[in-house]
């Protein structure tokens, strides 16, 4: 038997009492950016807040994760559909990489179809770098309804 891949989950911390319900229901049915694990085990070895702007906890965090075995730190879907957006996101993720050698993808849970309308809107995700940034949790209407 393969050992499962750990993974950890950092989101912003305007979600700090965030129960994780979208991300633990997105991750068993491999949906939003947890698809690319569809034929792997995965657990959850670290879940923790950003620590509030400018994101002081994303510099200790990582490490008490990869302590515990965690090789791929997600950094939450709140983080993409809050309003604003993290501005910090892309450094979060250089940072993470930099620093610890771990993988980084960001985003969890399906973009919910109610937040992807309101910043299509707002001209948002436009940029190029937008686009890269939420294409992993997209997904069908479908799917990004049932997580409105």
């Amino acid at each position: 038997m393969t050992e499962p891949i750990k993974i950890g989950i950092i989101i912003c911390d305007r979600y700090r009492s965030c129960a994780g319900g979208k991300c633990l229901r997105s991750l068993r049915n491999r949906e939003g950016a947890f698809s690319v694990y569809k034929n792997q085990d995965v657990e959850i070895a670290g879940y923790a807040s950003c620590g509030g702007c400018p994101g002081g906890n994303v510099e200790y965090a990582p490490m008490e994760m990869k302590k515990n075995g965690v090789s791929v730190i997600h950094l939450a879907t709140g983080m993409i559909v809050g309003y604003p957006p993290c501005p910090r996101i892309r450094y979060f993720t250089e940072f993470i990489r930099e620093k610890y050698g771990m993988d980084v993808v960001v985003g969890t849970h399906p973009i919910p179809e109610n937040y992807l309308t309101t910043h299509t809107a707002l001209k948002t995700w436009d940029s190029k770098l937008w686009q890269e940034l939420i294409a992993p949790t997209l997904s069908d209407e479908e799917t990004r309804k049932a997580y409105d």
